[in-house]
């Protein structure tokens, strides 16, 4: 009879260390998870601001800091080494503000542009196309995700494809540039 007392003596206490030792390491799991989970809300939120890096600039600001480069190897809208006075007429649009596409559905984008138009005429014809042109900016725009326009070089495409679109639309001249008046992602 003795010998069961000191067997439950000295159970109680290895049942109470096994149980103390669970504790800590739940807790110490807990930590790490909430650790974690801190550093993928600081990454997450980080490239986000990235993106929400809100307005580009001007288009006549631009062309004040371009280098003096005449030419590169990629000609597109974004080509900054023109000056200033060889910029042709601009045609602001008003702004656009769509539901970017995302699982979530709670990203959207603002945006207002200016066209660089090849003459004056072109100018007639897109008053008279506004409607449609804007239709064809908001499919092209609300089809983007928000990894797709983000970088520099996702707007780029972005305003390679809406000049691509709006020419093949167009009969009295052509857009030659777009430039991004404002660009917030939220």
């Amino acid at each position: 009879m003795a010998e069961e007392e000191t067997t439950e003596e000295e159970s109680a206490p290895k049942e109470k260390k096994s149980s103390n030792m669970l504790m800590i390491i739940i807790i110490v799991v807990l930590i790490l998870i909430i650790i974690i989970g801190a550093v993928v809300a600081v990454l997450l939120m980080s490239g986000d601001e990235e993106a929400v890096d809100a307005t580009s600039t001007p288009p006549a600001a631009k062309e004040k800091t371009v280098s003096k480069r005449s030419t590169r190897s990629n000609s597109n809208a974004f080509e900054d080494t023109r000056k200033l006075d060889e910029i042709g007429i601009l045609y602001p649009l008003d702004t656009f503000t769509v539901n970017l596409k995302s699982d979530s559905g709670r990203r959207y984008l603002k945006v207002a542009m200016s066209l660089e138009l090849e003459g004056e005429e072109l100018s007639m014809e897109l008053d008279a196309k506004a409607a449609v042109l804007r239709d064809r900016i908001i499919r092209i725009l609300s089809s983007k995700t928000l990894e797709e326009i983000s970088s520099k070089k996702g707007k780029q495409k972005v305003s390679e494809q809406i000049m691509d679109t709006l020419n093949a639309m167009l009969s009295d001249g052509r857009i030659k540039g777009i430039y991004f008046t404002e660009f917030v992602i939220q």
